[in-house]
C-alpha cells in the first residue's frame, strides 16, 4: 500500500472502524457496565418489626372512657390458641409465648406467605 496514497488510507481507515478499532465523532466509548446489584440480598438486610399479637377487642368510647385500673377486657383470642406472628403489621403466621433467659420469646407453630426468595423472581 503506498502510504500517499488517499484512496487506501481511507479504504484502511473504514476497515479499522468497521472492525471498532476506530470510533468517529459521534461515536462515545460506552461506560464500562455496572456491577449488577443483587436486589434479594440487599431487601433481606432492611430492618423490620417483628410482633406477636395477643388478640383484639372491639369496644365503644364509652368502654374505653370507663377504663381504668384493673379492668378487665376481654380479647378475640381463645386461651392456649396460638398467638398472631406480623411482620410491619402484616400477618405471616401463628406462635407460642415462651420464656428465654429473663425475657418473652416466641415459637413459631405456623408460617405462611414468608417466602423472600420469591421477590427476586
Amino acid at each position: 500500500m503506498e502510504t500517499n496514497d488517499p484512496n487506501a488510507i481511507n479504504e484502511l481507515l473504514a476497515n479499522l472502524q468497521e472492525a471498532g478499532a476506530i470510533l468517529d465523532e459521534e461515536t462515545s466509548i460506552a461506560e464500562p457496565a455496572r456491577p449488577k446489584r443483587d436486589l434479594l440480598h440487599m431487601m433481606r438486610k432492611i430492618p423490620v418489626k417483628l410482633t406477636l399479637e395477643v388478640g383484639a377487642a372491639g369496644i365503644s368510647l364509652e368502654d374505653l372512657l370507663a377504663i381504668e385500673e384493673n379492668s378487665v377486657i376481654e380479647l378475640d383470642t381463645l386461651a392456649g390458641d396460638p398467638l398472631v406472628i406480623k411482620v410491619n403489621g402484616t400477618a405471616i403466621g401463628r406462635a407460642e409465648v415462651v420464656v428465654t433467659g429473663e425475657n418473652y420469646g416466641l415459637k413459631v407453630v405456623e408460617l405462611s406467605g414468608l417466602d423472600l426468595d420469591t421477590l427476586g423472581q
